[in-house]
């Protein structure tokens, strides 16, 4: 079979970055010849990009795999990112497998892909590509393309905090950056193409650059509000120790900048924090994000946090209920606690039973939803008026966010994808808020 005519299928598990990449993967396999289509038809090759940052991500991840070789048994089968990194034997075993490509490869598909097809058969025992990152590069890879009206840049990789019940350092590897000139070089051309947003992102996003000569990230951030017509600039994950005096000094003026941050805080408990081998307690946690809403007026806040870590009390749980009603979180994704082949938390006495890490889940999430009701009612009585980039429509609806990161529903029986317009917050409406669109401000006299 001619490359032209071979069907490709991408599946992408977990975190912004694995999303950058598969698509940085899609443009890659494209230029090759490939034909990319949507992962639910039938393909000729299929290549899944796995998460392991819980149990329940591998689970899915296994489940990609063989949700694929049952729609297509001949198809090709390639397997990359966390999962594979971190288990390239185990994923090798899974019957119809035919190559297993480690975090620091993941550009080797395409090569990989062409071999397959040119063999003409599938291989009998699975091609392992997967080295050990001690001391493994930043990977090159870039996109000039988006689907929607965002974009994600990876900017880092790696992490180096070895948090007790991470995996993703393993999986990872130590910090490395994208250099600087190349950074702005793919943000220009995402800007010149028509992107309204740019998210940058990373493992560790805002480790970037402790391994180069250009600067902080701070000066990142800086370099990329100077390119010329850039929309919006949005963050991946950030820890909270980074919200240091010099560091909002330098990202307080930025215009490009949206007033959101979505900082990894894990539990709102100091003692907690520490069994975590977090770099902050919850009090500079706190005093964290004060410092940043008196720098940047209207600014909103989105975290992680684990329920149920091993040790945690009954006063432990109550303590980060009491840290996120006060830090007035717009969004909390909560995770009960999943224990990691390799990590140190695994083995820590006082497991919590999983029916009381999800007892407190269910009871924070509903926390959550409280708190981010009343941030959407105070912002429908005192700033109603926001603007919107739109991303999707349904149903005769059109959906969007603020800078702020808040949903907006408004009725428009035309799409308005890509469209920034002036929304007026009628009632919060669960996860969203709906709204009513404004006319142009020329057209309101």
């Amino acid at each position: 079979m001619h490359i032209l005519e071979i069907l490709v299928g991408i599946m992408t598990l977990g975190c912004k970055v694995n999303q950058y990449e598969s698509e940085a993967i899609a443009e890659a396999m494209e230029k090759a010849g490939f034909r990319i289509v949507p992962a639910e038809e039938v393909c000729d090759l299929y290549i899944i990009n796995t998460c392991t940052v819980t149990a329940e991500s591998d689970r899915k991840a296994r489940q990609f795999i063989r949700r694929a070789i049952t729609t297509n048994p001949a198809a090709y089968i390639i397997v990359t990112g966390c999962m594979a990194q971190n288990q390239p034997e185990r994923t090798a075993m899974i019957p119809g497998v035919d190559a297993v490509c480690g975090n620091d490869r993941k550009m080797d598909v395409v090569d990989i892909a062409r071999r397959l097809i040119a063999q003409g058969s599938k291989n009998p025992d699975a091609l392992i590509r997967v080295e050990n990152l001690e001391n493994a590069p930043f990977e090159p890879m870039c996109i000039s393309r988006f689907n929607r009206t965002r974009a994600y840049v990876k900017i880092e990789d790696g992490c180096e905090s070895r948090c007790a019940y991470c995996a993703i350092p393993l999986a990872r590897g130590k910090i490395r950056s994208k250099p600087m000139k190349e950074v702005l070089r793919e943000v220009e051309g995402l800007v010149q193409g028509g992107c309204r947003e740019v998210v940058l992102t990373g493992i560790e996003t805002g480790s970037w650059g402790k391994d180069l000569a250009d600067g902080d990230f701070a000066d990142l951030l800086c370099a990329v509000d100077a390119i010329p017509g850039i929309g919006r600039v949005r963050l991946g994950s950030l820890d909270p120790a980074i919200i240091k005096p010099e560091f909002i000094e330098k990202i307080a003026p930025l215009t490009s900048l949206t007033p959101h941050f979505h900082l990894s805080v894990q539990s709102g408990c100091t003692r907690v924090l520490a069994l975590m081998r977090r770099k902050y307690t919850a009090e500079s946690a706190l005093t964290r994000m004060e410092a940043l809403r008196a720098a940047i007026p209207g600014v909103q806040f989105t975290t992680d946090i684990i329920t149920g870590f091993p040790g945690e009390r009954d006063e432990d749980f109550a303590e980060t209920v009491r840290f996120a009603q006060q830090a007035n979180f717009l969004m909390i994704h909560v995770f009960p606690y999943s224990g990691r082949a390799g990590t140190a938390a695994i083995n820590m006495p006082d497991q919590v039973p999983m029916e009381i890490r999800r007892k407190r889940a269910a009871e924070l999430i509903h926390v959550a939803k409280s708190v981010r009701q009343s941030i959407l009612e105070e912002i429908i009585c005192t700033s109603p008026e926001k603007e919107v980039l739109f991303e999707s429509a349904e149903n005769e609806y059109a959906y969007g966010h603020t800078p702020e990161f808040i949903e907006v529903r408004v009725p428009s029986p035309a799409p308005l994808h890509g469209d920034v317009r002036q929304v007026r917050l009628l009632r919060a409406n669960g996860d969203f808020c709906d709204g009513e669109l404004l006319p142009p401000v020329r057209d309101r006299h």
